[in-house]
């Protein structure tokens, strides 16, 4: 399924791949819907791929295990290279989630688990702009690509399935403008109260710093809508707040995707020409790393609070929990260990001196009943929380019936 960039005239395409396995039966009442920011990214293009290629990598085996032992069936992992054909998104799959990995303290290997159905998703990030979007003077930086990095593709996301994905109704918007989101934040010099972005370039903006997908999932007779993105970082900018305003408006623009009321949605345009926002009834799940948290951070936290109090979005509001009941698929329950009653419970990042933050989101649509969730996040003595050095970020994870 091609898109043509054509701001740029740069081709990609969206990779949706199958490893040969069976898909769950359509006998199954319960799923776990999971999300992952496994910070698996690299210095250069080809590398993530290159370390993938054999099944050594120390990190993605930690990141496999976390995955192997929560065994969620639809699964959102976040910065992951994209590159076209999706090799690191299938070499992922068939070399680590599905290759049995040895537990924490011996006790054999845990049981791999197939995903049968990915999709690779390309990103804005590191896509030569081509404009001086940090305003530095200068173009070619990974701060002039439409999203940040270093090179194309860094970053990106993929999701993986046990159900079949609708391939020919898959949506993205990654070529949407800023612009044209209802009342955009456009960054402002506070100094001289004038635009950060000159008119020329503003007009220009692409919205989302990777992509925002929805990916229909199959499940029996009903369709489960995966609403997808990672918005910016709300820091790294100057006194515009630039990546606080954007951070702020990708996060928006899930509330505007939901809202069937609002009158004109012809900008709510997708990149293959589809007009208009989630149809109204649809069962949907919003995830993952939002890079924003409701009460701790420096961002504009405005959004992130519409959004969890959206009428059509419930939050079950995930506790660290260190241990998940593996030997149950699907339908697992957490073992008698509870949640974590102590500060910041439902924090899902450690950013060291930055402190733990809720910025990971698995929001189910109000139609779904939730029976579980949880932060997978083991703490010492527990071996397994030597899994947790593969990223700053905790695996965040819900069960809905």
């Amino acid at each position: 399924m091609p898109v043509r960039d054509s701001a740029d005239q740069h081709t990609v395409t969206q990779d949706v791949g199958t490893q040969h396995a069976e898909s769950p039966s359509g006998e199954e009442t319960t799923i776990r819907i999971a999300t992952f920011n496994v910070s698996l990214y690299g210095e250069s293009a080809g590398e993530i791929r290159h370390r993938l290629q054999s099944s050594d990598d120390s990190q993605a085996r930690r990141i496999a295990k976390i995955v192997q032992t929560v065994r969620p069936d639809i699964l959102l992992v976040n910065e992951l290279d994209y590159e076209e054909g999706g090799a690191p998104a299938r070499l992922l799959a068939e070399n680590y989630f599905a290759v049995g990995q040895l537990r924490a303290s011996g006790g054999g290997s845990l049981e791999p688990i197939v995903y049968p159905y990915w999709y690779s998703a390309p990103s804005n990030t590191g896509l030569d702009s081509q404009l001086d979007l940090d305003g530095d003077g200068q173009s070619g930086a990974g701060g002039d690509a439409w999203g940040f990095g270093d090179y194309p593709g860094q970053y990106a996301m993929a999701v993986f399935s046990r159900y079949p994905l609708e391939q020919s109704k898959i949506r993205t918007f990654q070529q949407l403008l800023w612009k044209d989101l209802p009342q955009p934040k456009r960054p402002m010099r506070p100094a001289t109260g004038t635009p950060f972005h000159p008119d020329p370039i503003w007009s220009r903006l692409r919205l989302s710093s990777k992509n925002h997908l929805d990916v229909p999932i199959q499940i029996g007779e009903r369709v489960l809508h995966l609403l997808a993105s990672h918005p910016t970082p709300p820091v790294f900018d100057g006194p515009e707040d630039r990546n606080g305003c954007r951070n702020h408006d990708e996060i928006a623009f899930w509330s505007h995707y939901l809202d069937a009321r609002s009158g004109d949605r012809s900008w709510l345009r997708d990149d293959l020409g589809g007009v208009g926002g989630l149809a109204p009834s649809s069962e949907f799940v919003i995830a993952g790393d939002l890079n924003a948290d409701p009460a701790r951070g420096g961002g504009q936290t405005e959004a992130i609070v519409n959004l969890l109090a959206d009428p059509l979005v419930q939050d079950p509001r995930p506790q660290r929990r260190a241990n998940v009941d593996a030997s149950k698929v699907p339908g697992g329950s957490i073992n008698d260990s509870q949640a974590d009653a102590g500060e910041h419970a439902d924090a899902t990042a450690d950013f060291g001196r930055n402190g733990l933050m809720r910025v990971d989101y698995v929001l189910p649509s109000r139609g779904l009943q939730v029976v579980d969730s949880g932060v997978f996040w083991p703490s010492e003595p527990d071996p397994r929380s030597d899994w947790l050095r593969a990223t700053d970020h905790r695996l965040v994870w819900i069960e809905v019936r």
